[in-house]
């Protein structure tokens, strides 16, 4: 039902125009997890943190280790958060990762796709926060043509006519950059549109058709065309990420498992996408932008009013200067102005 009022939103924005569907952005981001950190346990055997490295103190002889002892051997450790050895009971689909801020939490990852033409969310997808975007592109693209299909499909005569036969173009940065993403792509017949890292000399053997792609994507890649599409991708596919996640209060999920957090965000993804409908038909489509309104209007207000005491006053010390036999005040009359 969820997924059936986001495509029934993405309609509407179709019928007023503000739906194309023939360039994608792609872009995720972290959601922090309604878990702590604290809590995870061992996959294998279901030992807590804390008890675990008891168990590892106590085997290189600390007998009775304190906290400064288990942080001690915590800290020299290798690979202590490993998501293959330790899960949070509660939420098992959270994974452990470092954050943009340089924290490490358990996390999810939001991935959706943008139509880089009108700024509309045409698909939303939830993974587990160390999942790759290499991994996580083609599910994202798969929702994302599916909910267009639907609005072809389900959609009115008008909204039909708005939207492309399907998606030809997908822009992403260079974190969705592999082999097997440009193949995938050029299997369907879409040009992709992405940065390639700096790898060094690459070695093609047994790869021909990986080469060609990775090049075809390279000589786009240099085009004028291309760095427009950057700049509307880091504008259009970001600036929902402000609104549903940073305004919106979604940066830190307080439900957990991937199919209740997906219907949040779709819900979040429909609210933004109604947003683009009411400001192309009332001009406004933001809460904020109707404070800033009450707040223009009110400053208009008062200087109206002001202006309106200012010429009063003038006005009334006019008529009383002009009128037959009026005389200058005596302090006035007798001063070097007069």
């Amino acid at each position: 039902m969820h997924e059936r009022v986001f495509t029934r939103v993405l309609e509407l924005v179709a019928e007023h125009g503000l739906l194309r569907g023939k360039t994608l952005g792609i872009d995720a981001t972290t959601l922090e997890a309604n878990a702590a950190l604290r809590s995870i346990v061992r996959r294998d055997d279901g030992r807590a943190y804390k008890e675990y490295l008891t168990d590892l103190a106590k085997a290189e002889g600390i007998e009775e280790p304190t906290r400064e002892d288990l942080a001690r051997l915590d800290r020299k450790r290798p690979k202590k958060g490993s998501n293959d050895e330790w899960v949070h009971p509660h939420d098992p689909e959270a994974q452990i990762m470092k954050m943009k801020d340089g924290s490490t939490h358990l996390a999810h990852k939001h991935e959706q796709a943008v139509d880089l033409e009108t700024g509309a969310i045409v698909g939303v997808t939830v993974h587990g926060g160390a999942a790759g975007d290499t991994k996580t592109i083609e599910k994202t693209l798969e929702v994302a043509d599916a909910n267009l299909a639907e609005v072809r499909q389900e959609g009115s005569e008008k909204a039909r006519e708005q939207i492309a036969e399907r998606v030809e173009e997908v822009v992403a940065d260079k974190g969705y950059h592999s082999n097997d993403v440009l193949t995938s792509l050029e299997e369907v017949d879409v040009r992709s549109y992405i940065p390639e890292p700096a790898r060094g000399r690459r070695r093609w053997k047994d790869k021909q058709a990986e080469r060609e792609a990775v090049h075809r994507n390279r000589r786009r890649v240099k085009r004028g065309k291309s760095k427009e599409l950057q700049k509307k991708r880091s504008e259009l596919v970001e600036r929902p990420f402000a609104h549903m996640l940073d305004s919106g209060g979604m940066r830190r999920v307080h439900v957990r498992g991937h199919d209740n957090i997906l219907k949040r965000l779709v819900i979040h993804a429909a609210g933004f996408n109604l947003g683009l409908i009411m400001r192309k038909v009332h001009g406004i489509g933001k809460p904020r932008a109707l404070q800033g309104l009450r707040a223009a209007l009110s400053a208009v207000l008062v200087a109206v009013l002001t202006l309106l005491r200012w010429l009063g006053a003038l006005l009334d010390r006019h008529s009383r200067h002009s009128l037959p036999g009026a005389r200058l005040p005596e302090h006035v009359a007798h001063s070097r102005y007069a």
